[in-house]
């Protein structure tokens, strides 16, 4: 995974925590939801990031065996 994509990931997932709180505490239902909306999306990235470094180490490794 590309750092810059991790680091990406992080941040909405810590924008999505922060939203998520402040909706809480201050009772804006709409800012809670967004909020873990932009943690699942954040989360829902790093699992794609995660699947393609896995098929470029099994190609790479496939190579290797060759």
């Amino acid at each position: 995974m590309a750092i810059g994509d991790k680091a990406e990931n992080k941040g909405e997932n810590l924008g999505g925590k922060v939203k998520e709180g402040t909706g809480k505490a201050t009772g804006n239902e709409s800012l809670e939801a967004e909020g873990k909306g932009d943690q699942a999306s954040a989360n829902l990235k790093d699992g794609v990031e995660k699947v393609k470094d896995a098929a470029k180490n099994i190609a790479g490794g496939d190579k290797n065996k060759h």
